[in-house]
């Protein structure tokens, strides 16, 4: 077995993944097709799929959204939603992923009337149909954008439709001049239900961006974080010295960060990959989750980004089944359910595979 097969096989959990950011191209062409919709720069598949991979690798993340005018205007119906949301589900399967947790913001899909519960009801039901088809466990998080105000709207959509499938409450969108603290009523919403915060933060802002996701919103979760390194003193050998007050409040916490190698590099969170924070964080122990955000606009998937961290960092086979299971602890479903799929799932495959590696070692000698 070649190392990218391994890394296919093994299982795999996904918690920062845009929906709207990773649907198949024929499926983007087939569905303008049928809404009349002509503003798509090719209807060739593999053309598609080069032109928003192109467009999203400018090194900017007000550049990179740009490509969703286009994914979003073909998500207006009931029928696209449900597809697209099953199609994603089928392509986890494809890619050795056990569970998933999935985002969109229900605001970017009203052009054709379709209610708020509309949207994520059919989002659901795409996503219930793929499990039954594929056996990926799924949650869905619902996306507030900081630069509009009716994130409280969405909040309450979230917790109304808990016992449906959505897991929690993320706020989306371009950082700067949007500060998380501007939705604190919608934050303060979610903590009084007992529900689940994930914040996009410390992307394209600074660690203050950050520290206002986690100490006036009650984030749960970070969603990027590449900015905490601002919070961190090295030494001249480029060493962790020491970490300041928020860094070491992060690892004392265990507050999970959801990092994602490509996207960063394509939205000019880093300028390089080899020097991207990762490997500093996975060293020092943080809770780090490797994750794939938008797999059409950053041509990745979760095999892409393990085999990435491989490359620029030298991680192994036991780092993937560690950080696959700090993942799974860092779900927004029930301890059970994560208990659950920790031990019925993850260990079990990752011991199959080791024990394939092994023989497959001993029939070469």
């Amino acid at each position: 077995m070649t190392t990218e097969e391994i890394i296919k096989t093994i299982p795999k959990v996904l918690l920062h993944d845009h929906l709207d950011g990773g649907l198949r191209p024929q499926t983007i062409i087939e569905l303008a097709r049928d809404l009349k919709y002509t503003k798509l720069p090719t209807t060739d598949p593999a053309q598609l799929a080069e032109w928003f991979h192109r467009g999203a690798n400018k090194g900017n993340l007000v550049e990179f959204l740009q490509g969703f005018e286009h994914t979003t205007a073909v998500m207006q119906t009931k029928e696209g939603l449900e597809r697209t949301a099953y199609e994603m589900i089928e392509d986890m399967h494809n890619d050795g992923v056990v569970y998933v947790e999935t985002r969109f913001a229900p605001v970017f899909h009203r052009q054709k009337g379709l209610y708020y519960e509309d949207s994520v009801n059919a989002v659901l039901s795409g996503l219930e149909k793929g499990k039954k088809d594929f056996g990926v466990g799924y949650g869905l998080i619902l996306c507030g954008m900081r630069n509009m105000k009716d994130t409280v709207d969405i909040a309450e959509l979230a917790v109304n439709l808990r016992n449906e499938g959505v897991i929690g409450f993320d706020l989306a969108g371009e950082e700067g001049g949007y500060p998380p603290k501007k939705h604190i009523d919608a934050f303060q919403y979610i903590q009084r239900a007992n529900f689940n915060i994930t914040i996009h933060a410390g992307e394209a802002f600074g660690k203050d961006s950050i520290w206002q996701a986690i100490q006036w919103c009650g984030a749960h979760r970070i969603g990027h974080a590449t900015r905490l390194t601002e919070d961190i003193v090295f030494d001249s050998n480029g060493n962790v010295a020491k970490f300041g007050e928020l860094a070491q409040y992060i690892l004392d916490k265990r507050i999970p960060l959801e990092i994602c190698l490509l996207s960063n590099l394509h939205t000019g969170a880093v300028d390089k990959l080899e020097h991207h924070p990762f490997g500093m964080l996975y060293k020092e122990k943080f809770r780090v989750t490797l994750n794939t955000d938008d797999r059409l606009m950053s041509n990745t998937n979760m095999t892409k980004e393990f085999m990435t961290a491989i490359e620029y960092f030298g991680l192994g086979f036991d780092d993937f089944e560690k950080i696959t299971i700090n993942s799974m602890k860092s779900a927004f479903i029930p301890y059970k359910e994560r208990l659950h799929y920790i031990y019925d799932v993850i260990k079990p495959g990752y011991q199959k595979i080791r024990e394939k590696i092994l023989s497959f070692n001993k029939l070469k000698k």
